[in-house]
């Protein structure tokens, strides 16, 4: 996790993580790029609606879980995929509090698993409710979380699944 500071603009945010998950990569590439499952993929998105889509280009409407004050926050995004590279480029189109954001997901096989890297690249706007380094914070320890949520449920689906303790 870091914030640079691009020559003549303001701080922008900018995480950078990855996990391996114990799956094939064509199983992990399906599983995270079924749009559709996200609410059930992810534990903070409360519904998507997808709003237009090719058999690589989604534009869509996430809704999260209200949040402690009771808001629900949604926004429209863009996610291009990129199946020869197992690439994806997603971008907000409504920014919301963000000035930008722009996220890089990317897969390769990694032993006999895959290793999923998200790489977010944003800046807050003046009036949000949190500044950019705030939200570089929350987003990176929220990544992680969704990451190692992801994991389970998807080597799950694969039929790897951690044994249980005994």
């Amino acid at each position: 996790m870091s914030s640079t500071v691009e020559p003549g603009t303001e701080t922008a945010g900018h995480t950078d993580n990855s996990i391996v998950i114990d799956a094939d990569l064509e199983h992990v590439w399906r599983m995270t790029n079924d749009l559709a499952s996200w609410p059930d993929l992810f534990t903070e998105y409360a519904s998507i609606e997808i709003l237009e889509q090719t058999e690589t280009y989604f534009r869509f409407r996430l809704s999260m879980h209200p949040d402690e004050n009771g808001t629900v926050w949604s926004w429209v995004s863009e996610r291009t995929l990129d199946p020869a590279t197992h690439t994806v480029r997603a971008r907000r189109v409504e920014p919301g509090p963000f000035e930008f954001m722009d996220i890089f997901w990317s897969y390769e096989r990694e032993g006999t698993g895959t290793r999923m890297r998200w790489v977010q690249d944003f800046r807050m706007r003046p009036q949000a409710p949190i500044d950019t380094e705030g939200m570089t914070r929350r987003i990176d320890g929220n990544s992680k979380i969704q990451m190692g949520i992801i994991k389970e449920k998807v080597e799950a689906a694969a039929g790897r699944a951690p044994e249980a303790a005994t």
